[in-house]
């Protein structure tokens, strides 16, 4: 009997094999899932569990989404629609590179240095800083569906 499929025929479950390899839970489209990984009871996404995830001081954290180190200190700031937008776009594109690198950690490294020939070289983390994240998602949507990139 084929192991992925138990006696009814019904397809198993893989257990994740850490916290470090789970799948980010957001996305949209086809990648749709809760933030509730992320978000408080307001809906917000703390910063501290973010950066806390991935191993990063908050500056580290603002570096890479092209914030002010003092927002993300500041809490007013850091709960600001702004903030919280990029934070959100980040985490986007972490969810759906995620599974393809092998995990989280993994397409955090891809974020930050592998260089996207269709956006001229540029990095995922460059186009997130540049506000062009929404053209990174619809081409990794691209990519997902079978496109060439």
């Amino acid at each position: 009997m084929n192991k992925a499929f138990d006696e009814k025929g019904t397809k198993r479950r893989a257990a994740a094999s850490s916290a470090e390899n789970k799948p980010l839970a957001i996305g949209r489209g086809a990648f749709a899932t809760p933030l509730t990984d992320y978000t408080g009871p307001t809906g917000e996404i703390p910063i501290d569990d973010v950066a806390a995830r991935f191993g990063l001081s908050k500056t580290q954290l603002a570096e890479m989404t092209g914030l002010r180190r003092e927002t993300l200190y500041k809490s007013a700031r850091a709960r600001a629609n702004k903030t919280q937008n990029r934070v959100r776009e980040m985490l986007e594109i972490l969810t759906r590179v995620s599974p393809w690198a092998g995990g989280a950690r993994q397409a955090m490294a891809w974020y930050r240095a592998e260089p996207i020939p269709a956006f001229g070289g540029r990095t995922a983390e460059s186009l997130v800083k540049s506000g062009q994240a929404t053209a990174l998602r619809d081409y990794l949507d691209h990519i997902a569906m079978g496109g060439f990139a």
